[in-house]
């Protein structure tokens, strides 16, 4: 398990980098666009295409869309979509090869439990070593972690996660609404009118 880590840390480093995940979104978009219409690859550019053209659509009611604008719109709405499918992508290949490595742990398939279990031994270690680092002399380590770490009844020490998406998704709210009346007071962008036209129209 060392070995493939060390192997896949170069990799994974690049993959992380922004400027490649960039690349390789354009990339995809170009093997896309130049797949014949009738294979699969044909239609899911065709799809793309008609989500795009919709949402570009949606914008141009809302305020006014010219030429250089609708550029980059297409541009900018292609490259995000084809972006947030590949984190689905890629999220959905990481759960399933989590999946695949907790069944492989739990059986000691090809007696790889002994080396899963002390990598994630490891890693355990070290994400408690920074909270041991300040537990008083006077309480015990069992009661410590008990309190902050593994609670006695097995519950996970921190929220469910709908109420870590909705605390999540306010915040988001709560900064795009700041940033709006920013621009709005600030700059010559009406942005919060653009936002009650569009607010207006999804009701409607």
């Amino acid at each position: 398990m060392g070995v493939i880590k060390l192997l896949a840390a170069p990799i994974r480093s690049i993959a992380r980098f922004p400027l490649f995940q960039l690349a390789a979104v354009i990339a995809i978009i170009l093997v896309l666009q130049a797949a014949d219409d009738n294979s699969a690859f044909g239609h899911i550019f065709y799809g793309l295409d008609k989500l795009v053209d919709s949402t570009v659509r949606l914008f141009s009611t809302v305020f006014e869309v010219k030429s250089f604008t609708k550029s980059w719109l297409v541009s900018g709405f292609m490259i995000a979509y084809v972006y947030l499918a590949c984190l689905l992508i890629l999220f959905l290949v990481r759960l399933a090869i989590s999946a695949v490595v907790d069944f492989i742990g739990w059986s000691n398939a090809f007696g790889l439990r002994d080396a899963i279990a002390r990598e994630r031994g490891i890693a355990a270690y070290r994400a408690w070593a920074p909270l041991e680092r300040i537990r008083p002399a006077h309480i015990p380590q069992d009661k410590w972690e008990e309190a902050f770490a593994w609670p006695a009844d097995n519950s996970p020490p921190y929220d469910p996660l709908a109420r870590r998406i909705l605390r999540a998704v306010m915040s988001y709210v709560i900064v795009i609404l700041v940033a709006a009346v920013l621009l709005q007071f600030f700059t010559p962008f009406p942005v919060l009118t653009w936002l009650g036209k569009l607010a207006k129209m999804v009701v409607s």
